[in-house]
């Protein structure tokens, strides 16, 4: 190959890695006079594993459905590998949807359900089912090729639907909250399994959740939704370490917000600013005012209302005195929470732990 082809070949491919998997321009869906999603901007990368976090009514699942084609955006536009798709029908999209209910055939066996994809697009019975059997091996279930679902557990169900969705080879499969009707052992150790799934196919996941445990362990970036729009899309450590508005850190975890200057500390950059639980640190001796602080650290009095031990720490609620209620994480050991109810305590940070929220600021 000349010189010249050579770089041709490596630009092409350059701008190839460029296309996102899934692009959202201005997407609009309105049911009547209410936008379900409200104007979404998004691209999510080739093969990275996506979460879309947000409460019940947040417009998460219903641009999963539109990415899914069941159903049609009021406006704005979808690209899957930079061609607009917007107007196709699902089977028109080469993405495939792994559903909370499994949706697997009760009367198939375990091969079949996996194979009627293939069957469906014309493949021959002998690769159907070989290819059937690779992907159920895949998630560890290549010893139960003639099970009938009603024979597996809630879990393995699950690595059925996976298989199913999977053997297809899609180039984006979408998650509408898969993880939802396990319990929680179940669910914490299909996390696991999910994240090295995708990491060994380097296929496109995007994952619906409101469940932000799960957007944290798994993702490699997640978009926080809110009334129909993204409020912010980051890294799980962007996410929480520095959220960009109140409802972001609420949401993401447990979150103190403080006013600028409470309590007669100094007034920072903004007009509020978050402190996570485990970022404050408990002095029962005495309550003392900021003068007596260290350099580079604040410090508020309250009174305990309330002590909750949660098994790696006990959570501590604080009425501040010159301030809202607050939460701290206690790690030390603590066999009587009733004991510190109505208990004196000074609740100090470090200044680098307040995170400014930019929408105040």
């Amino acid at each position: 190959m000349s010189e010249t082809a050579q770089s041709s070949a490596r630009g092409s491919a350059t701008d190839t890695d460029q296309i996102p998997a899934i692009r959202l321009r201005k997407l609009v869906k309105s049911f009547g006079e209410v936008n379900a999603v409200d104007g979404v901007d998004l691209d999510i990368r080739q093969g990275e594993f996506f979460s879309m976090l947000g409460p019940s009514g947040s417009g998460k699942t219903t641009v999963l459905r539109m990415i899914a084609g069941f159903e049609l955006p009021t406006s704005g536009s979808i690209e899957l590998d930079g061609a607009d798709v917007s107007t196709k029908a699902p089977f028109e999209r080469d993405v495939n949807t792994v559903f909370q209910d499994y949706a697997l055939f009760p009367h198939m066996s375990l091969i079949d359900n996996v194979a009627y994809g293939l069957r469906v697009r014309g493949i021959a019975k002998n690769e159907r089912r070989e290819r059937a059997a690779q992907a159920l091996e895949r998630v560890q279930l290549g010893k139960f090729l003639a099970r009938r679902p009603a024979q597996l557990s809630g879990g393995q169900r699950q690595r059925v639907a996976l298989a199913r969705a999977l053997v297809v080879e899609p180039k984006v499969l979408l998650l509408d909250e898969p993880l939802g009707a396990l319990d929680l052992k179940l669910r914490q150790q299909m996390q696991i399994e999910l994240k090295e799934l995708q990491r060994s196919l380097g296929i496109t996941f995007i994952f619906v959740t409101h469940d932000q445990e799960e957007a944290l362990t798994m993702s490699d970036r997640i978009g926080v939704f809110s009334n129909g729009r993204i409020a912010q899309t980051g890294s799980a450590h962007e996410i929480y370490q520095h959220p960009q508005t109140a409802f972001v850190a609420n949401f993401v975890g447990t979150s103190n917000i403080l006013e600028s200057g409470i309590g007669g500390t100094p007034a920072g950059p903004g007009a509020s600013f978050v402190v996570r639980p485990e970022r404050l640190r408990l002095d029962w001796e005495a309550a003392h005012d900021a003068a007596g602080q260290a350099s580079g650290e604040r410090s508020l009095a309250g009174q305990v209302t309330s002590a909750v031990y949660v098994g790696h720490a006990t959570q501590v609620h604080i009425d501040l005195d010159a301030g809202p209620g607050i939460v701290a994480l206690l790690h030390e050991d603590v066999p009587d929470t009733d004991a510190l109810q109505g208990r004196r305590v000074t609740v100090s940070w470090a200044e680098r732990d307040a995170v400014w929220l930019p929408e105040a600021a």
